[in-house]
């Protein structure tokens, strides 16, 4: 594997002009003295980072967006918690050029003033939720301690890493569904032909892109997506839909009434005639996979077929 270029950029945005706001007097170095900062004037909004990874001789005509969900950053794709390479760099190997985003206000797309500019303040998760809405183990299963925690016993998740995947996590809003799809719609508009890869709330947000750029997006792979576009007046001219579910779903009722909304959307497409396929690992012989399949300890596995599906996909769309 070798690389031409590793680069970054950022898309989407609006300037956003704010006046009658109290000039403060803040200490803003080491030793200083407080000087004055006015927040009056124009602040930028809505840009999303991305980070670009281009091979010296790509196998795939096409690059990989990789999308991740809600209250976390692109660092999911780079290395998993336990400190293997992650799927940034085993799709860089297969051949794919790869792009891998922080989404608005997410990372180092930054966020913007509260309620000047957003509306609200910030969601932060806990542990004690995450652990339960990502499905490492049984309801009342998380403890401060870790080794009090009870994770599932075939967990593909290291639970010896739950803490450090914890500290990845960043700040979210709610109600922020336009702003951010207006930075991917920038981005597949710069990028062009392409394939994306998205994980629960990206998931979601790759099936609504993908309806709305089907000219741009030659495959899809959402993984788990926690939300999926309405079913009514679906096109039929959609490129190849693939989505992956872990474990434990029909264990947790959040879960469950995701999955049903995405698999009717799935449904929905294939009785269109576009190619759609949902692979649910545990009917595969895969047990104990979480939410986070790209960190999951079989996640080279998962990632192969990922790979695979793909090439396939470009393969047939490059014809």
């Amino acid at each position: 594997m070798k690389l031409r270029k590793i680069g970054s950029f950022f898309v989407g945005g609006r300037t956003v002009t704010l006046d009658g706001l109290p000039v403060e007097q803040r200490r803003l170095a080491i030793g200083a003295a407080p000087r004055p900062v006015d927040p009056n004037g124009d602040h930028v909004t809505g840009q999303m980072y991305v980070q670009e990874f281009r091979l010296a001789e790509p196998r795939c005509p096409y690059p990989v967006l990789f999308w991740h969900g809600g209250g976390m950053t692109g660092v999911n794709w780079e290395t998993t918690p336990d400190g293997r390479p992650g799927w940034l760099t085993r799709f860089l190997e297969a051949g794919f050029d790869v792009l891998v985003s922080d989404a608005v206000e997410r990372g180092r797309s930054s966020w913007s003033m509260y309620p000047q500019i957003y509306e609200g303040a910030p969601l932060f998760r806990t542990k004690n939720e995450a652990w339960d809405m990502f499905r490492m183990g049984p309801p009342g299963s998380y403890a401060t301690d870790a080794a009090a925690r009870r994770p599932w016993p075939e967990v593909q998740f290291p639970p010896e890493a739950f803490d450090a995947f914890a500290a990845q996590w960043v700040p979210r809003w709610v109600g922020h569904e336009a702003m951010t799809e207006a930075a991917y719609g920038a981005l597949l508009a710069r990028v062009g032909p392409c394939l994306v890869v998205g994980h629960s709330q990206g998931g979601g947000f790759a099936l609504q892109m993908t309806q709305r750029y089907p000219d741009l997006i030659r495959g899809v792979v959402a993984l788990e997506p926690s939300g999926a576009p309405e079913t009514a007046g679906i096109s039929d001219a959609l490129p190849p839909h693939l989505v992956l579910w872990g474990d434990h779903i029909a264990d947790h009722p959040v879960w469950t009434r995701y999955r049903g909304a995405v698999d009717a959307y799935v449904s929905a497409l294939a009785a269109r005639g576009v190619p759609a396929r949902i692979l649910d690992l545990p009917q595969e012989g895969m047990a104990g996979n979480t939410h986070f399949l790209m960190m999951d300890r079989n996640s080279d596995a998962l990632a192969g077929r990922v790979i695979d599906w793909l090439a396939a996909a470009a393969e047939a769309a490059a014809r």
